[in-house]
């Protein structure tokens, strides 16, 4: 028998458009003699949408029209197992998922939010749990984990909206004694490069750090490596076993990667292998697979991509991205990112892993910590309600009469 898989992607995030295609990328490539995939769509506004057409990117062209042909659907656990439910009082049920496949870029749907309906809902699902999907979306947290685990990172000093806009001088005062310049500029909580900029005097930093807090309450300051060199590292498994991908040296001709070096060079209508026609996601970024880089700084690349993994309790696949000064010989990890760009499948491939193996991997991984967890208690046998009472006021088991 198949399992049911649900591709879940777009979502309420800036990221919505790069997760579709990264989305239908993995619903084209998963094996169909093992696997049936349902494609789940969620819109701008939080419906979730399925339907046989969202397999396709050439429906995504016209929104509205992929909408307007799948069935707006509720996830419902019934008769011990999650169901895809037409909405409504007599929605019918459509299918019952085995396991899930969130394939989200962004707030919404990789930052912890999905992840913990799933767990609601008692669905496995691949990619990181709970807490490390929170962890490796928020970059200032994400940054003392990293430190407490002995993993290198710039430091940084984290703008709140709130703060910057009660009293700009005095922000902008307390950013640059402390990081000084040159700087680069980024939401604390976004990927895909959304709203980053650089901060080169007063008012460059000033324009960056407005333009950084449209898209979020804070935004991260950190120090510009200006003879900078990027390597990226993809990491898959758990606790249990971490394994280090290829590294690869991407290039943006930049001080940072933009979104449009990202997602809008060498992109189009070419097919791409494992996916859909359409844009490549990150596939289309200008890099170099292996990274040009001597085998020492290879096994140190990887090994550092290894420990920022397991710092935050990572599961399933996630990419690194890493920073080398080159001035001064240094390693830093800029990010983890817990559900990467096409999966980072790429990376894979060059390791003699399809995606359909990839792919599989990660179900395997998260039926592995279904299991994992059934083990563990999650009640005790007792009632406390029983013997619950209020005292005859409303401050609850603890504002009690004393036994």
């Amino acid at each position: 028998m198949k399992i049911t898989v649900g591709v879940f992607f777009g979502g309420c995030s800036v990221e919505h458009e790069v997760s579709v295609i990264s989305g239908l990328q993995a619903f084209a490539a998963l094996d169909r003699n093992k696997y049936e995939p349902v494609p789940v769509y969620q819109s701008k506004d939080g419906l979730f949408y399925t339907g046989e057409k969202l397999g396709s990117i050439e429906t995504f062209r016209d929104l509205k029209k992929a909408i307007a042909s799948a069935d707006c659907v509720d996830l419902v656990r019934e008769e011990g197992k999650v169901w895809l439910k037409k909405r409504g009082v007599f929605g019918k049920k459509l299918c019952a998922l085995d396991v899930a496949l969130p394939v989200y870029h962004g707030t919404g749907g990789e930052d912890g939010s999905f992840q913990g309906l799933m767990e609601q809902l008692k669905l496995p699902y691949t990619g990181c749990g709970v807490s490390a999907s929170a962890l490796g979306m928020d970059k200032y947290m994400c940054k003392a984990a990293f430190r407490m685990a002995g993993v290198p990172c710039l430091d940084c000093v984290k703008i709140t909206r709130a703060e910057y806009y009660a009293d700009p001088e005095t922000a902008i005062a307390r950013v640059a004694e402390k990081i000084g310049y040159p700087m680069i500029v980024k939401p604390y909580n976004l990927g895909s490069s959304v709203g980053i900029g650089k901060g080169s005097d007063e008012q460059s930093l000033r324009d960056a750090l407005e333009n950084a807090l449209t898209y979020t309450d804070g935004a991260l300051c950190e120090r510009c490596i200006t003879n900078l060199r990027e390597i990226n590292c993809s990491v898959i498994g758990d606790s249990d076993e971490a394994i280090p991908s290829v590294c690869e040296e991407p290039h943006g001709g930049k001080d940072f990667l933009s979104y449009a070096d990202k997602y809008q060079r060498g992109g189009g209508s070419k097919a791409t292998k494992g996916g859909s026609k359409g844009s490549q996601g990150m596939q289309s970024l200008a890099r170099i697979v292996p990274a040009p880089i001597s085998d020492e700084l290879t096994e140190k690349v990887k090994e550092t991509a290894k420990q920022a993994f397991l710092a935050i309790g990572g599961e399933g696949i996630s990419r690194i991205d890493l920073m080398i000064d080159e001035d001064s010989g240094e390693l830093f990890v800029n990010e983890i990112n817990t559900i990467p760009g096409s999966l980072s499948f790429y990376l894979w491939e060059h390791c003699g892993v399809s995606f359909a193996q990839l792919l599989d991997r990660l179900i395997s991984l998260a039926f592995k910590r279904q299991r994992k967890q059934s083990e563990l208690l999650s009640s005790f046998e007792t009632n406390l309600l029983e013997t619950a009472s209020f005292g005859g006021g409303a401050k609850g088991a603890k504002g009690g009469s004393k036994a």
